[in-house]
């Protein structure tokens, strides 16, 4: 079976683990963290990064750090992994969902900006934008670069700073990727770096890992003092042991750190592997009529975390039974995700709520992705891409 994700580890995890092993620092204190922290917002050119324990935890870190609670809500893209809209509902905020471009699948600037002026309403005395419908003030918004491709960070940007909302970048699936920015004559900018916050996940299958293990990271001193203090049960300084506010236990350990910090070393390596596996599956599977391949815009460098297609009516058959005909063929693949708003979490009736994202679900209902793992060889790709030409050819 060639799976959907096989992650490669770098060349010195082994050597970082296993000092961690022959030193005795193994849990939430040792040189690797500090050391991954450091490197990872020199990579970025961030002043602070704050390791957790996952991308999850990053996201929900980052929002409690800007004061995010049970009087506001979030804007979220519908189409996303469903850990963004739940960090949203931990603060006791709601999500309010928008739909997606239907080229690069992230959030689109100008639904938001029509649920804002259609649906709330900003105070400039106050500097507040409220909800006319739910009472609620809108605090953020949280745009995901799905699949490795940046969200028009210029467009949201521009929204956040008219309605004053902050602005929490879910960069998960997308270290290393850039955006050029309009706005700044060009200037490129990494995904997680334009915002108040961004926030990553270094879960097996992403581009860096730590097995499990997350990062959120600022320019501001003040958001970062309070998300280290609320990783750590918020411990007085004046005394241990003596917390001061409500707060969490996401401290990353010394060990994810050690592989975290032999990943980070190779990250323009591993990039270059994801861009070169999408220039493969590009060159083999561009005349496959009603397959559609990613995108890459110009003002964009995506680092292709899945190499994710869209099976169009021209393909001749439906995606689920393309996937299941190349499961038979020992090929691994997955399905986009369900769209928040058809989660049952958020709400059960969903179907009249349907004709509101017609762009997440239809990708939702088309969309999936190849086998994209680093260890991804070029026969691999091959195998992949003659079995989708052989079942494209029966229909």
């Amino acid at each position: 079976m060639i799976p959907v994700n096989e992650p490669l580890m770098a060349k010195n995890t082994l050597k970082y683990v296993t000092d961690c092993i022959k030193t005795n620092w193994i849990s939430s204190a040792g040189k690797y963290i500090t050391t991954f922290e450091e490197n990872f917002a020199r990579f970025l050119g961030t002043k602070h990064a704050v390791t957790t324990t996952s991308g999850t935890t990053a996201l929900h870190l980052a929002l409690e750090s800007l004061g995010i609670g049970p009087e506001d809500e979030v804007i979220v893209p519908d189409l996303t992994m469903i850990a963004v809209p739940y960090a949203v509902l931990y603060t006791g905020a709601k999500p309010v969902f928008i739909d997606v471009d239907p080229d690069i699948f992230n959030i689109n600037p100008e639904k938001v900006r029509e649920f804002l002026e259609s649906q709330c309403e900003y105070n400039p005395k106050s500097k507040k934008t409220i909800n006319k419908n739910t009472g609620r003030f809108v605090k953020a918004i949280l745009p995901v670069h799905l699949y490795g491709h940046c969200c028009p960070m210029d467009d949201v940007s521009a929204i956040a700073e008219e309605f004053n909302l902050f602005i929490v970048e879910d960069a998960a699936e997308a270290h290393g990727a850039l955006y050029y920015s309009q706005k700044n004559k060009g200037e490129a900018f990494y995904a997680g770096t334009m915002g108040d916050a961004g926030c990553f996940s270094f879960y097996a299958n992403k581009i860096i890992t730590t097995g499990e293990g997350g990062m959120m990271v600022t320019e501001n001193d003040s958001i970062a003092d309070k998300a280290r203090r609320l990783k750590d049960l918020a411990h007085s300084t004046e005394k241990r042991f003596l917390h001061t506010e409500l707060a969490f236990n996401y401290r990353m350990t010394n060990l994810q750190a050690a592989v975290g910090v032999s990943m980070l070393e190779e990250i323009d390596r591993f990039i270059g592997i994801k861009r070169k596996m999408a220039a493969a599956y590009d060159e083999r599977l561009q005349d496959v009529e009603g397959l559609r391949l990613p995108e890459e815009k110009h003002w964009a460098k995506n680092v292709y975390w899945m190499y994710a297609v869209v099976v169009e009516e021209a393909f001749g058959k439906p995606r689920d039974m393309l996937m299941a005909a190349l499961k038979e063929e020992g090929i691994d693949t997955r399905s986009f995700f369900i769209p928040a708003h058809r989660q049952f979490v958020f709400l059960r009736d969903w179907e009249s709520f349907d004709q509101n994202f017609p762009v997440s679900n239809g990708l939702s209902e088309k969309g999936f992705y190849l086998p994209s793992g680093l260890a991804l060889t070029e026969e691999q790709i091959d195998t992949v891409c003659a079995a989708v030409k052989k079942i494209r050819s029966k229909t």
